[in-house]
């Protein structure tokens, strides 16, 4: 299957996306994976959004679409693929069509997880994360750590990361709506798109998706 997943940051999308490609046995490609494989490998488009990132600039569309086709390109993503946060807005979104278009394949269906916005603030805004590894994260109501402020794996400070402040979080919804929502019409013209509630369990969620991804194959 060829799937987007479309959200608002704090939707849950790395997490879904994760199982959603095990469960369907396609690979996992994120925006983020995208920029870090080319950078530490020196790739030309690599260079080129480093540059743009050093700068404090957007890497402009062109680059971000390239390091997408040179991904889809790969063999692994032949039978299928899971994209998670591309496109990013209705060019890449047309960008990606044209490929697939050039390719003889379309889409498979877009799912749209959807979370009201105080549920997304409330998500990001209460993380705390460990200042010894960032890989230590919890949270002031749904993951709280046995002691405030400490973290539980190696006792370093638990912080909010800078863009995790209230007033960043919802600069960044104000964003994801001006820019990224749009293609979520783009493709429901298209009839693609299946939006799937993304409060509860992860595993419900990601029952949600599957269900919805049968009901398109049906």
């Amino acid at each position: 299957m060829r799937i987007v997943l479309v959200g608002p940051p704090g939707a849950g999308k790395g997490t879904q996306a994760a199982y959603l490609a095990k469960n369907l046995s396609i690979p996992h490609i994120s925006t983020g994976d995208l920029f870090r494989a080319n950078i530490s490998q020196g790739t030309e488009l690599g260079k080129q959004a480093k540059a743009y990132m050093d700068a404090g600039d957007l890497v402009p569309d062109e680059v971000t679409i390239g390091m997408a086709e040179d991904r889809l390109d790969q063999s692994d993503a032949a039978g299928g693929f899971l994209l998670d946060g591309f496109p990013r807005n209705v060019g890449q979104a047309q960008a990606l069509d044209a490929y697939l278009a050039a390719h003889g394949i379309r889409l498979d269906g877009v799912l749209d997880l959807e979370v009201p916005e105080d549920e997304v603030v409330k998500r990001i805004a209460g993380r705390r994360v460990c200042r010894n590894d960032s890989a230590h994260v919890f949270h002031v109501e749904y993951n709280q750590p046995k002691a405030a402020g400490v973290c539980d794996v190696c006792g370093g400070e638990l912080y909010q990361r800078p863009d995790d402040a209230e007033d960043k979080v919802r600069n960044r919804l104000d964003v994801y709506h001006r820019e990224t929502e749009p293609i979520i019409d783009y493709y429901k013209q298209q009839g693609l798109v299946q939006t799937i509630p993304a409060l509860g369990k992860v595993a419900e969620v990601t029952q949600r998706a599957m269900d919805a991804l049968k009901r398109d194959a049906a």
